[in-house]
């Protein structure tokens, strides 16, 4: 059995939503403070919900929910996740190749357990949605970070991938649509990472989580869908797509060349089982849900409330003089970039706490994505359009005398 290194390896881990930026806005709140809060994807606060049939279905299904199921996830949702597979093409995948969590973080936490011995080493974008740096680093390896691009619309840095394949590499992370930038990379790119993949024997661990808030006519490609002769895990869920961040249900799909990785299935097999199984009346829903497959697209669309935030929250930043952009084409993120020669900014975080204190308005800075540099920060445009008009027109005020000490 793998054992654990101290857990001071995390010292240097950064942590998304959460740190000295949101305790003092909770302590601010505490004296009675009102904060206008871009930190966090969670729909519900802002007026989104789920569909009714998906709520209705809860209901219904809740008294026979009270039992545990099988530890991979009741035969019902796994099904209908299997149809939802097969849909974006992903190869070679039948019911006992999919797992049900308690969101996909359970579930990235599960996956890097299985997978990392001390000192082995896993490929993950910069920046990222921290978890999986915090969950890889936890399991004994060694995070390597590669670069995504800023003026290729945040694509990765394929030559910086290569550049950092080692031996001890055993996986790539893609995550895709992509937190915090909200970029969603095309089919040309996607097959260049497999084909670096193939050509070093790695694992592709998919994170689409957002695959169903696409905009502007693109469409989402799976990347496991490019790989049948690679092992692939995908990680999708119903938080975000359906508004249901509070229900806890996301799942994880093995697909190709399962012949490769028995070991590791062996491992993901032990370890959810050892947690019994995902909450049950969540998983009940699972079917209704993916037959209400279309329930978001109408906020995806011009004159639907993400694309009109998304296109308000885009162009006022970019009129902010210090301030550039690149504009999302999925989820709700956007992560724009500070002038920090102009702003003598070298400390993000500190950044954050300022503009917090003096205007009230909570973001996450970059480096809680991992982004190497102080020059970072993203923003949540789930708020309603005048909120983010009140939030930008802050900042600007904000940023019109700031300069870091």
């Amino acid at each position: 059995m793998r054992t654990f290194e101290k857990s001071s390896k995390l010292d240097h881990v950064s942590y998304d939503i959460r740190g000295p930026v949101v305790a003092q806005a909770a302590a601010m709140e505490a004296q009675g403070e009102k904060v206008l809060k871009l930190n966090i994807g969670n729909p519900y606060p802002f007026g989104f919900s789920a569909p009714k049939a998906v709520l209705d279905e809860m209901v219904d299904r809740i008294q026979s929910s009270q039992g545990y199921s099988d530890s991979k996830g009741l035969s019902e949702a796994r099904e209908a996740i299997l149809s939802y597979c097969k849909k974006k093409n992903l190869p070679n995948v039948g019911c006992e190749d999919i797992y049900t969590g308690n969101g996909v973080s359970e579930l990235i936490s599960i996956a890097m357990q299985a997978l990392l011995n001390d000192g082995d080493e896993i490929l993950i974008p910069a920046p990222d949605y921290s978890l999986w740096t915090a969950s890889a680093t936890l399991s004994g390896g060694n995070v390597v970070h590669y670069i995504c691009d800023e003026k290729s619309d945040w694509y990765p840095d394929l030559d910086d991938i290569r550049r950092k394949i080692t031996d001890k590499t055993k996986a790539i992370v893609v995550i895709n649509p992509n937190n915090p930038t909200g970029a969603l990379y095309p089919r040309e790119v996607l097959e260049q990472i497999v084909q670096v993949a193939r050509e070093h024997e790695l694992i592709i661990f998919c994170d689409e989580i957002y695959d169903r808030l696409v905009m502007d006519g693109l469409e989402h490609v799976s990347i496991a869908s490019l790989a049948p002769d690679l092992f692939c895990v995908t990680f999708n869920g119903l938080s975000k797509s359906h508004m249901v961040a509070g229900f806890r249900l996301g799942w994880m799909v093995l697909s190709g060349n399962k012949e490769i990785a028995k070991d590791y299935i062996d491992g993901l097999v032990l370890l959810s089982s050892m947690r019994l199984c995902s909450n049950v009346p969540a998983q009940s829903v699972v079917k209704m849900a993916l037959d209400c497959i279309d329930s978001t697209k109408e906020y995806l669309c011009p004159g639907g409330r993400i694309y009109e935030q998304r296109e308000c929250i885009y162009n006022a930043l970019k009129a902010i003089p210090g301030i550039s952009v690149v504009k999302p084409k999925a989820a709700f993120y956007i992560f724009p970039k500070l002038d920090t020669e102009r702003f003598h900014i070298t400390d993000d975080e500190q950044f954050a706490l300022d503009l917090l204190r003096e205007k009230k308005v909570l973001i996450v800075n970059g480096s809680g994505f991992n982004w190497p540099n102080p020059d970072h920060f993203r923003i949540v445009y789930l708020p309603d359009v005048e909120l983010l008009k009140t939030a930008t027109d802050r900042l600007a005020d904000f940023l019109s005398t700031y300069r870091q000490k």
